[in-house]
């Protein structure tokens, strides 16, 4: 049905905006039916597998993975630049304690803000696609500081340096531990890094675009992306994942716990995709990355997705439901010592990346993104009432 209200056509269409396109990408695409996804023309989980973060960040601003020269001089360039201003470092107490509650990502909204400002980020759309890179790239080398930094200052610990001569991956454990990183270790966050930069036109990413369409700076884009990704429907899962498997303790009260939550209409947290109707293909590879570290954690979430998937099944006929990628991220992530109040900041810390192209990409296109809603209130006009 379609309805015209002052020369506008409104036409239905799913709630969510589900299978709505509402534009082009060169950036990258999922593949829900085939369980497939992929950044421009590769593979995102066969560059997770080959190549270094930074190569694939490369990929997606500047359109192409480096060669050995261009990958070190870009690796050269983003080291360079994650150390903070001193309006910002300064500034990072205050924010830290103000937001103690509310964890690293709260506070990285307003520490973003002020990073944009002292870097003298102006709107989009005012200047040219060489000046929108480069605050892209300033902003997205100094998420790592700000949400290590705010992470430290918020549990009673001094913010740790960047250092230049590690990678992104690397140097991220190491402002959050303050110790030298595991190679082991680093490698799989790294793996987890690069398969979560980019994921279609997820929550944030949209919130990115329109706001880019707007044409305003890129920190003001990059603010918004993390308000929507702090929501616990898109990037909080992962710890709540872990909860899940904390709440089931041992494999012999599986069955019981989640056919009690399926029956009362709970939502299992890591199982179930928007997009995906068969196997997410980054929890495919996080499992592999899992066990490859081995231990009892991993052998009861490897029995909890079996029994999970075999019970969702015959509860729910017809319905293609697997773990997703928060189920195995957040397993992976604590094999490598992260706290549970940083799983989803690093998953900011990835994403950025991807917000990051999807901004640039929005900037080409001056069409702000203006929808409209279908008003069902009371019927107008209706005069109004005098104040008695």
């Amino acid at each position: 049905m379609s309805v015209n209200r002052s020369a506008a056509t409104l036409v239905d269409v799913p709630r969510g905006l589900a299978g709505v396109v509402v534009t082009d990408t060169e950036v990258g695409d999922v593949r829900g039916l085939e369980g497939f996804y992929h950044y421009r023309q590769y593979s995102a989980v066969e560059l997770a597998r080959t190549r270094s973060f930074e190569d694939v960040w490369h990929l997606l601003v500047q359109g192409e993975l480096p060669d050995a020269a261009r990958a070190a001089a870009f690796t050269a360039e983003t080291a360079a630049l994650r150390r903070l201003p001193d309006a910002v470092r300064a500034a990072l107490p205050g924010i830290a304690a103000a937001g103690r509650d509310s964890g690293p990502l709260a506070g990285m909204r307003t520490a973003l803000s002020l990073l944009g400002a002292a870097k003298g980020f102006r709107p989009v759309y005012d200047i040219e696609a060489d000046r929108r890179r480069a605050d892209s790239v300033v902003a997205a080398a100094a998420v790592p500081t700000l949400l290590t930094a705010l992470h430290r200052l918020g549990n009673g610990l001094d913010p740790v340096e960047p250092r230049g001569d590690l990678s992104y991956a690397a140097n991220y454990l190491y402002m959050l531990t303050g110790k030298e990183p595991d190679q082991r270790q680093t490698r799989a966050i790294e793996q987890y890094l690069i398969s979560t930069i980019d994921h279609g036109f997820n929550a944030s990413t949209f919130t990115a675009r329109v706001i880019a369409s707007t044409g305003a700076d890129i920190a003001a884009c990059l603010v918004g992306a993390v308000g929507a990704l702090s929501g616990p429907l898109h990037g909080g899962a992962p710890s709540r994942a872990l909860d899940t498997l904390d709440a089931i303790g041992t494999p012999d009260r599986i069955d019981a716990w989640i056919r009690e939550r399926v029956l009362a209409g709970d939502r299992i947290m890591g199982f179930g995709h928007a997009i995906y109707r068969t196997e997410d293909p980054r929890s495919r590879m996080l499992r592999e990355i899992a066990q490859h570290f081995g231990g009892p954690r991993v052998d009861f979430a490897v029995e909890v997705e079996r029994q999970v998937e075999a019970i969702l099944a015959e509860l729910k006929p017809g319905r293609e439901l697997h773990t997703n990628v928060e189920f195995y991220a957040g397993v992976v992530m604590e094999l490598c010592g992260l706290p549970r109040e940083m799983f989803t900041p690093t998953f900011a810390a990835a994403r950025v990346v991807g917000w990051s192209a999807n901004i640039l990409e929005q900037a080409e296109d001056r069409k702000i993104i203006r929808p409209v809603a279908r008003y069902v209130g009371p019927g107008a006009p209706v005069a109004v009432p005098a104040v008695a």
